[in-house]
């Protein structure tokens, strides 16, 4: 069922696509830039703390070993 789903949402992004004379790429552009601004809105907040630095420091070393 969600295979099918899955599939179904691939054909309809596809078809938008194809059809949308590239409206979509602002779309996409606008959605990708606001949780690229999201994110780092959030670190800005966290790095207010020692305990969130820590935190950042945490998800750092968990970025460079994973």
């Amino acid at each position: 069922m969600v295979r099918k789903e899955h599939e179904e949402q691939i054909e309809r992004w596809a078809e938008y696509v194809k059809n949308s004379n590239g409206v979509w790429k602002a779309e996409h552009s606008s959605f990708i830039d606001s949780q690229i601004n999201k994110a780092n809105e959030f670190f800005e907040k966290l790095a207010k703390t020692e305990e969130g630095r820590e935190k950042i420091k945490e998800l750092k070393a968990m970025k460079i070993e994973g």
